[in-house]
């Protein structure tokens, strides 16, 4: 990578920035491409975000990704928000153009396509259940109702986070969305009567954790997907196998989120597949 005057720039924003694994992806992209480009993580503490922004602005940089915790804040500094960044409230991607910054949230477009990278189709007009009720799981009913799933379920430890999430996403796209707890009766139906279940939780991570679900509710052909990629297969995966279910990790979804945003950029799509193994060994290094 030889860097000049005429090298376009992109990025990550954050606090902490170090984990980010973007750097690796997206270098691998660029390489793969003999695009002039560098992608470069940037630390902006809180208290710095307008004038990182601002500065941006004033060095023509290209774009930058947005990671925890600037997401939300982030928004008021922006020219346009995409809808499907207002739905989710939160932007993970801006793009800087000419006077203009506009933001956009790739996380549930890149759902999407990792799904269909695997052969699996969302199901439309038919019912999901998605557990958690974060900002990842925020990301996935909006993706999901969007693409034409009419009834979810969003099941949650704290049953109030669900509920609100519930009303609060219902009453903005028309869907019909229910917030339930993980102990309500009314899920091992969801579960078994939904043709996607996701799980969106980070517990999924822990081995020793208990499965937040019954595999036991799962019917066959039914598809559960993981968007926790650390491990690549988790423990509700292995279930969802052992039930004859279709399954899928998180790694596609991260890959495609950060490919989507490249194009924007870019306005080329780059290769899945170099990003993809740039990613496995960032983490194999780990």
């Amino acid at each position: 990578m030889q860097i000049t005057g005429q090298t376009k720039i992109v990025g990550i924003i954050g606090d902490p920035i170090k984990h980010s694994r973007s750097p690796q992806i997206h270098n691998a992209a660029i390489a793969a491409l003999g695009l002039d480009y560098v992608y470069v993580p940037f630390h902006v503490q809180p208290d710095n975000l307008g004038a990182a922004i601002e500065g941006f602005k004033a060095i023509n940089l290209v774009g930058i990704n947005v990671t925890i915790p600037h997401k939300q804040s982030v928004m008021p500094h922006l020219n346009e928000i995409s809808r499907e960044a207002i739905l989710i409230g939160a932007v993970n991607t801006l793009i800087f153009n000419e006077e203009e910054i506009i933001g956009e949230n790739t996380d549930a477009p890149g759902f999407l396509q990792a799904m269909r990278e695997a052969g699996l189709e969302v199901p439309q007009g038919g019912s999901a259940v998605v557990i958690g009720a974060g900002g990842s799981a925020r990301a996935v009913v909006v993706a999901l109702s969007l693409a034409g799933v009419r009834t979810i379920f969003i099941a949650n430890r704290t049953v109030s986070r669900a509920v609100a999430l519930a009303e609060n996403l219902s009453e903005k796209i028309g869907v019909s969305i229910y917030g339930i707890g993980l102990d309500d009766p009314k899920l091992p139906n969801a579960v078994g009567t939904s043709q996607l279940i996701v799980n969106t939780a980070s517990a999924s991570m822990e081995v020793a954790h208990p499965l937040l679900i019954d595999p036991a509710w799962l019917e066959p052909q039914s598809i559960v997907y993981d968007i926790v990629y650390t491990p690549p297969e988790t423990r509700l995966l292995q279930a969802a196998v052992e039930r004859g279910c279709h399954t899928i990790g998180g790694l596609g979804m991260l890959v495609h989120q950060g490919a989507i945003a490249f194009e924007k950029w870019t306005g080329v799509y780059p290769p899945v597949e170099a990003m993809r193994q740039a990613l496995q060994g960032a983490f194999d290094q780990k």
